[in-house]
Parts: C-alpha cells; structure tokens; sequence
C-alpha cells in the first residue's frame, strides 16, 4: 500500500429537506451575492429552484441566473458565465444541477482569474484562485460535487479535455437525493455506470491496497444493485440516497487510497467519442467501451482482473464476468458498443487522432495507438 496524505475540504449536507440551509450556510461565509448556473429548466420541474431561491432571499444574498448548461458543457457558454460574473462583481458561483453544471460553475469560478478559462485545459495556465464554488446536486454520477476536477468540450477544436485543482473544490454541496427521483432511468443508469467507471479505473490499478479494494467492491455492488431498485421504482427514496452516496464517494479520493494511480484510458477515450459526437452521454459512452477495456487487457494480464470477476460477479472467469457486465449495462438500456452509439467505421481513425495527443494513451495499462486500434475494433 502506498503511503497517502487524504483531505477533502468540501462540507456535506446530504438528505431530505436539507436545501434551506444553503442561504444561511452562503451567509456565514461571508457571501453577499451570487452567480446561480444551472441546466435547460429540470430544476424548475423538480422544486430545487424554488427552494434554492427562497434560501438565498431569506439570507439576503443577492444573486443574477446563468442558464444552458447542456450535456457534456461546452467552452463557448462558460467564457460567457464568466462575463456574465465579472460584470456583476460576483462573489460566489452557486451550481444547482448534475455533473455538467458544476463542471461549469468550476470553469468560471477559476475562469475570473485566468486570461482565458481554456489556456487551464491546454496547461497554459495555471489556476492559482477561484471564487468560493457552492453546488445543489439534483443528478449523480461525476463526483464532482465533492472534488476538483472538471471537463469541458471545445466545440471549435473537438477537444473535451479536464483541469484538476484543490481551487476548485466546492466549498459546501447539498445532496437531496429526493431531487432525483424525477429524472428518467436512462439518466439514472447513466451516472451509474459514470460512478462505476470511476471506481473501476483504480480498482485494476493496484492490488495490495486490500482496504481500498474492498470499499470498491461496496460501493460497486451498492451502485449495482441500486439502480436495479430504482428501475423498478424511481420513488425508492433509501435506493436513492445510497446510489447517490455512493457516486459521490467514487471520485472523492476515497476510492483511490493508497492505490499508485488510476488509469484513466476509458475516459480519454471516451472523452473523444463525445467531443465528436456531443450527444453521445458521458456515462454511456463509458458503457461501449469499459467492457472491450477490460476484455482486451485480460487476454494480456488475466491475474489483474479475477478478484473483480470473482468479488463482483461471483465468476471464476473473467470473460463470463465481462459477459455479466455488458449484459446488466443492457438490461439499463444503456449501449454497449461504439456501432450502438452510431459511430461510423470511417470515423475510427480520427477518433484515435483525437486520442492519441500523446504516444500512449492509460496509467497502468499503457497503450500505444495499434492496441488502441485493436481496443476499439473489439468494442465496435
């Protein structure tokens, strides 16, 4: 086990009816004013705007509205946030929507500081600063509720690239899992499986953490096993609650104790299939190509993979775990291969030029652009 400094500094208010503190929370902070970012309207089905808006007024902070945030958020709109911040002297930047949102809210709270948000991505810049970062969480998945990382998409370049900071973790985030219970179960099994492949890029990185191994496997199970509650019943308020705990603890630093790095390889692929294709969700382009992963470095090194097989799918062999695999990420709905995303054969190639900015491409499993190639014939 590697030795490990572990601090997350983000505060947590997680349950029911926990949202009118945020106000008060904002106010004891010395906050007077706010920029709210938010998404395309879901807030205002699902009761979070109201209640964030009657938390801010009866604390007295002022606040002016940011709204577009779509999937996989895009460069254009947060350059705009930021004016939009800047020339309302914004003090704090207050998300209240799922993983894009915040992600956004990131960009601009680091963004006041830099000459321009982009040059963080492309490492022009480094984020020395960023304005106290305040999120309502209505949609699971990324984590980023409770870490310091975002991704954003450069339409002009077809670069989805991310920045990481301590700068930008947010300062509080509320989580009413009862928020969620509207959002259709594709959304769902989206960040579910957005969670998984979080915990899985360091599960397979290091076997002698044994504690961080197991926490793992809880939290993959419980994602599991949740979102087959929540197909069945979306009001599931306790299967709710424990998938969206669990997605939260999957990218804050708990899963990767002790561990010698993740590998990060289906993310930057996957980061390229929807910067090309933005409709692509993030969480199922994930499920396309997570299996094949795991399928094609098995044949190489069988031994990284039999604990998962065996933990998580109860099977002595790894391609009938990867078999179980696919075939619950199906059964949500989700695709499991890129020809199910309606990728074409003949974009394959500018695909793997988008990945492969660097000579390989993965932390642990380190692929040169030929196994990358083979990696995504096996996943179409």
């Amino acid at each position: 086990m590697e030795s490990f400094t572990f601090h997350n500094p983000t505060q947590i208010i997680f349950g029911k009816n926990q949202l009118s503190q945020l106000g008060a929370q904002m106010h004891k902070d010395g906050i007077q004013n706010c920029i709210l970012i938010a998404g395309r309207g879901s807030i205002r089905k699902n009761g979070a705007y109201d209640q964030v808006i009657d938390s801010l007024e009866k604390a007295g902070i002022k606040y002016t509205e940011a709204w577009g945030v779509e999937a996989n958020p895009r460069l254009a709109l947060a350059r705009e946030i930021i004016a939009q911040a800047k020339e309302f002297g914004a003090q704090a930047v207050l998300a209240v929507g799922g993983g894009s949102v915040l992600d956004t809210a990131k960009a601009v709270a680091a963004g006041l500081y830099l000459k321009d948000i982009w040059n963080a991505f492309i490492r022009k810049e480094m984020i020395k600063q960023a304005l106290p970062l305040y999120t309502v969480l209505t949609l699971s998945g990324t984590g980023s509720e409770m870490n310091g990382n975002a991704v954003i998409t450069n339409i002009d370049t077809s670069q989805k690239w991310s920045i990481s900071s301590p700068f930008i973790y947010p300062r509080l985030s509320i989580i009413d899992p009862s928020f969620q219970s509207t959002l259709p179960f594709k959304q769902t099994a989206n960040g579910a499986m957005d969670a998984i492949s979080h915990i899985l890029e360091f599960y397979f990185a290091d076997e002698k953490p044994i504690v961080t191994l197991t926490i793992n496997e809880a939290l993959l199970r419980t994602i599991t096993d949740m979102t087959d509650l929540l197909q069945k019943d979306p009001l599931d308020y306790n299967a709710r609650a424990n998938l969206a705990w669990s997605a939260t603890l999957a990218l804050n630093g708990l899963s990767g104790i002790g561990m010698k790095g993740g590998d990060w390889a289906c993310h930057g692929i996957e980061h390229a299939l929807s910067a090309l294709h933005p409709e692509i969700s993030h969480g199922e382009g994930l499920a396309a190509i997570f299996p094949a992963w795991i399928e094609y470095l098995s044949e190489k090194e069988p031994s990284r993979f039999l604990r998962w097989a065996k933990c998580i799918w109860n099977e002595e062999s790894v391609s009938l775990a990867v078999r179980r695999f696919r075939s619950k990420l199906q059964s949500w709905g989700l695709a499991t291969s890129l020809r199910d995303l309606s990728i074409k054969p003949d974009e394959l190639d500018q695909i793997l030029d988008m990945i492969m900015v660097t000579p390989t491409i993965g932390g642990v499993f380190k692929l040169n652009k030929e196994e990358l190639r083979s990696l995504l014939m096996l996943a179409y």
